[in-house]
């Protein structure tokens, strides 16, 4: 099956004065960065991709580049057969963007009217679009919300809004960044259910920057690092996750207040009382090694076994591309 969308060595360059003042408007001294530098990848029908990585490495450069905001210095990309910035209006009504930051709602009109508005915007039907309102609308629980202006929600109401937003002309690719940027913890989980099942449901691909690791770990079934405008890593979560860390998190919950294991690769993390979190170096040693011996020293009520937070894995993986960078 053909990628839709492909990217071939794309660099982005910015250029900015060193200084200011008179002097410098007589004499201009520049500086070049490339916010991108020789990126190339694939995306498939139906994938849901993470692109992450430390502030300034160029991943919101890239999602505005693939719906045609910028344009890059060089390279090629292409989405649905489409080059973005030269067919921006044609790519627009086939993808969806939400950018957590930037509304594509009135402020000052209830949500109703503005996805009305939106309904002319991409010169849909109106039995169509009235039918898949319906079913956004049921699906993202936005019924009393319909009537209020836009600028009178809260930022988790607002964000669903922005969602159904992106996807009343049914488009095939979805485009989010930070899409739950600044949401509580319920808003957070909400979205990103939303956002799951939805892709699921319709078959939409979904390319996804965010720095919230749930995000990462629940919404994407692939990611790629980006760092100083490069990829790094391009992987499914599940390799990632083996890749970086090849440690287990195992908690002992116990008659005695803790237990004490003396083992190759096996560290304490932590002793609550009855509770003992061990940190297991699964080159070093197996799992099984350590629950056969807690299971020898005895009064072991409950043995729990984790893989380490996505936290850890990112941390990992960012600190390997600055070892590379050197």
């Amino acid at each position: 099956m053909s990628p839709i969308i492909t990217v071939r060595n794309l660099r982005k360059r910015y250029r900015y004065a060193r200084s200011s003042g008179l002097l410098a408007a007589v004499f201009p001294d520049y500086q070049t960065i490339d916010a991108l530098d020789d990126l190339s990848f694939d995306v498939s029908a139906g994938e849901r991709i993470a692109i992450i990585g430390p502030n300034g490495a160029g991943k919101s450069t890239t999602l505005k580049i693939l719906t045609g905001i910028l344009e890059p210095s060089d390279g090629s990309a292409a989405v649905l057969g489409l080059i973005p910035w030269r067919d921006r209006t044609a790519l627009a009504h086939r993808i969806g963007v939400v950018f957590g930051q930037r509304s594509q709602l009135w402020g000052e009109l209830p949500v109703r009217e503005s996805f009305d508005l939106l309904r002319h915007i991409y010169a849909q039907e109106k039995p169509a679009f009235t039918a898949r309102l319906g079913r956004l609308v049921e699906r993202f629980a936005l019924a009393h919300l319909l009537a209020q202006p836009v600028n009178r929600l809260s930022l988790g109401q607002r964000m669903r809004c922005e969602l159904v937003a992106s996807l009343l002309h049914a488009p095939s690719v979805l485009f989010l960044d930070e899409p739950t940027i600044g949401l509580d913890i319920t808003a957070k989980a909400a979205m990103r259910d939303l956002i799951k099942q939805q892709a699921h449901d319709e078959g939409q691909t979904v390319l996804l920057t965010s720095h919230d690791t749930r995000d990462i770990e629940l919404v994407s079934d692939r990611v790629i690092v980006i760092n100083a405008g490069r990829i790094v890593v391009d992987q499914p979560t599940s390799e990632l996750r083996r890749r970086f860390l090849g440690r287990k998190l195992v908690t002992i919950r116990s008659v005695a207040m803790a237990i004490a294991l003396d083992l190759p690769g096996v560290t304490m993390r932590s002793a609550e009382p009855h509770e003992t979190l061990f940190d297991v170096d699964t080159g070093k040693l197996h799992v099984e090694r350590l629950i056969e011996a807690a299971l020898a020293v005895g009064g072991i009520e409950d043995i729990t076994i984790e893989d380490p937070p996505m936290e850890e894995v990112i941390h990992e993986i960012y600190a390997s591309a600055d070892r590379l960078a050197d």
